[in-house]
């Protein structure tokens, strides 16, 4: 019986000299520990014979996910190009994004434009739903609907998407226990981990679910 698999990689470490939140704004790359953490991620995924067949990837359009995607790509087409297979390419998706978040811009900390200046600790009610931006149940449904799709597009492959911790718990625990809501501090998403989801081709019903975190000891 086919099965596919989806490998959710978590973007590495960003440069964010000023503390900020910065969610979904541009500009924000990795930083030199994010470069060298999606490249450990990388290296993992090419040189394990279970990964190393990955068919295609994609990633989030931002440009944290778009560099951690393209270490994979180059270390993936090291690979490919010993066994004459054509190279991969990347593909963003709008769906695999960080979450909307009404923070976005403020600082951690203090200072101007901090965080809690200017009654933003209003917005924080509710850490579970959550109650500043986009809920967890949004998140992980257009998730759910980008595995789907891929699940059918990828039939008995291995596929690589790099995302953002939220999307990534949020559609995990979504899975493992029927809702998408959580305590966002428990979350077990580290930088450039690899969140791996088997799914049966022929129902779409998910087998395993395994996770893996390469770049944990990268300075």
């Amino acid at each position: 019986m086919p099965a596919t698999t989806i490998h959710f990689v978590r973007h590495g470490k960003v440069y964010n000299p000023g503390h900020l939140l910065y969610e979904r704004l541009p500009g924000f790359h990795l930083s030199d520990r994010g470069r060298r953490m999606a490249e450990a991620t990388a290296r993992y995924l090419a040189s394990n014979p279970q990964t190393n067949t990955i068919s295609a990837v994609y990633s989030s359009p931002l440009e944290r996910t778009r560099e951690t995607a393209g270490a994979i790509i180059d270390a993936l087409n090291a690979v490919r190009a010993d066994r004459g297979q054509t190279p991969l390419t990347l593909e963003t998706d709008p769906r695999v994004i960080e979450a909307g978040n009404e923070f976005r811009g403020k600082r951690i900390g203090h200072g101007e434009g901090a965080l809690w200046r200017n009654g933003n600790w209003k917005l924080v009610l509710n850490l579970y739903k959550p109650s500043w931006g986009e809920s967890y149940r949004s998140i992980a449904a257009r998730m759910s609907e980008f595995a789907r799709e891929k699940v059918a597009q990828h039939p008995g492959e291995q596929i690589v998407v790099v995302s953002h911790e939220s999307p990534i718990w949020s559609y995990r625990h979504l899975l493992e226990t029927g809702h998408p809501e959580h305590w966002m501090f428990l979350r077990k998403t580290a930088l450039a981990s690899v969140t791996s989801v088997t799914y049966d081709c022929a129902t779409g019903n998910v087998m395993s679910i395994t996770y893996v975190d390469p770049a944990a000891d990268v300075q």
